[in-house]
């Protein structure tokens, strides 16, 4: 019996992990710049965290969560986000009173029940970051500073800022019935979605990509002109940091997110230089979420991307990296050079090097020219007068020089490390040398 992939689920092949490991090494050196820690919340939940904290009527919930009951028959669910889990570890480690500010970033598989299509899968990864326990503007901010440094670091440009504030709970009622005026007429020819959000959460009729929907949608009246006060002044003072900052944004008093733990500022980056308006990354502030949630009134702001999006972006941009380098390729002759390159190359590997060997006992030819697949940046051939000699040519692939070494582990390891890189830097890099 041969077994295909499951549904939705997609493998991730040595090709195109490089380019996962590119944005996951961005993610992490800029996190440590910004001072956000990495956190790691398990894959499933109960259920209740996500209908209580994303929102009951929402489409993740209503259509999309995995869920499934457990031997006791209680309701489990595969996280569908990361920011409502990111909300019960908080709170599962008591932090709301022995450390309340918090600044963290995660990096993990999501599950939603969707349509697969390219570069969206029912297992799809979300990178983000959460910025917990204060109110401040400047918060707000930083998360925006750090999501556009991020895409400028990927090599991603043309950047612009969608902004909007959605206001407080307070401001949400006036703003309902103002939408609810305005869709009245017309709500009886838009989506079922729509009907539904229309009694339910009329905010989220914004968020609809129907096409029959959008005239509708497009001459809706704007969260910014039922702000109460506080919420008009924290908007304001978001947009004057931003000024400062030489950050380019649009307000947009129409854009809002889909999920309902969303309150005053909401943003998504776009990049014009993809010849699309899809966006980058999304976020905004929560300050409900964690009161939501069993907690007290802890507020939140943060932002989500999606991997599979950023890496197919980064795919399309640059179609190719640069291959990895291994250091050292030992072509082992007869059976005293197999076995003695095989000691050699497992030393090597603990003082730090990138070596490796043939595994298949094959011919020179055939082992030469795993070496250049390999992209190995040198290459000893051990044949049995070298083993009895106790030393070997080390050959610098690139320039096709050659010098005797001698075959001591050691001997072999300063060479490499002494001898000049491609780019003209001085040292290997390894990890046991440290170079750079």
């Amino acid at each position: 019996m041969s077994y295909d992939r499951v549904r939705g689920m997609n493998d991730i092949l040595p090709e195109d992990v490089a380019w996962w490991q590119l944005v996951e090494h961005t993610i992490r050196g800029l996190s440590r710049r910004y001072n956000y820690r990495e956190i790691r919340v398990p894959i499933v939940e109960h259920t209740d965290l996500f209908t209580r904290g994303i929102g009951e009527g929402t489409e993740v919930v209503t259509k999309q969560m995995f869920v499934f009951p457990d031997q006791k028959g209680r309701s489990l669910a595969l996280r569908p986000e990361g920011t409502a889990s990111v909300a019960r570890a908080y709170l599962s480690a008591g932090l709301q009173t022995t450390a309340p500010f918090q600044k963290w970033y995660y990096l993990g598989p999501m599950f939603r029940y969707e349509k697969p299509q390219k570069g969206r899968y029912r297992q799809f990864h979300q990178y983000g970051i959460e910025a917990l326990g204060s109110l401040d503007p400047s918060l707000d901010v930083e998360v925006i500073a750090y999501a556009w440094t991020l895409m400028s670091e990927l090599g991603i440009g043309g950047l612009s800022l969608r902004l909007n504030s959605i206001g407080c709970p307070e401001d949400r009622e006036p703003y309902h019935e103002a939408l609810r005026a305005h869709f009245s007429d017309s709500i009886g020819s838009m989506c079922a979605d729509c009907q539904r959000r229309y009694e339910d959460n009329p905010l989220r009729i914004l968020d609809c990509k129907q096409p029959q929907c959008q005239p509708h949608i497009e001459g809706a009246p704007g969260s910014a002109e039922y702000l109460c006060d506080d919420c008009a002044e924290h908007f304001a003072a978001v947009t004057g940091m931003l000024d400062r900052l030489g950050l380019s944004y649009a307000i947009d008093s129409r854009l809002v997110r889909g999920l309902d733990y969303y309150t005053r500022t909401v943003f998504e980056l776009i990049s014009e230089d993809l010849g699309s308006q899809d966006s980058l990354l999304g976020g905004g502030r929560y300050d409900g979420l964690i009161e939501s949630v069993g907690g007290p009134s802890i507020p939140g702001v943060g932002f989500a991307g999606g991997m599979e999006r950023l890496v197919l972006v980064l795919q399309e941009r640059e179609k190719a990296l640069e291959p990895d380098r291994i250091d050292l390729f030992v072509a082992g002759l007869g059976d005293a050079g197999r076995k003695a390159g095989f000691a050699l190359v497992e030393t090597l590997r603990r003082l730090g090097l990138a070596v490796e060997i043939d595994h298949r006992g094959r011919a020179l030819r055939k082992q030469l020219t795993l070496a250049n697949n390999l992209n190995a940046r040198f290459l000893i051939v051990l044949g049995e007068d070298e083993v009895t000699a106790g030393t070997a040519k080390l050959k610098e692939m690139d320039s096709g020089e050659e010098h005797e070494v001698s075959l001591a582990p050691e001997a072999i390891f300063a060479a490499l490390c002494d001898a000049p890189v491609s780019d003209g830097r001085d040292g290997c890099g390894c990890e046991g040398c440290g170079s750079s």
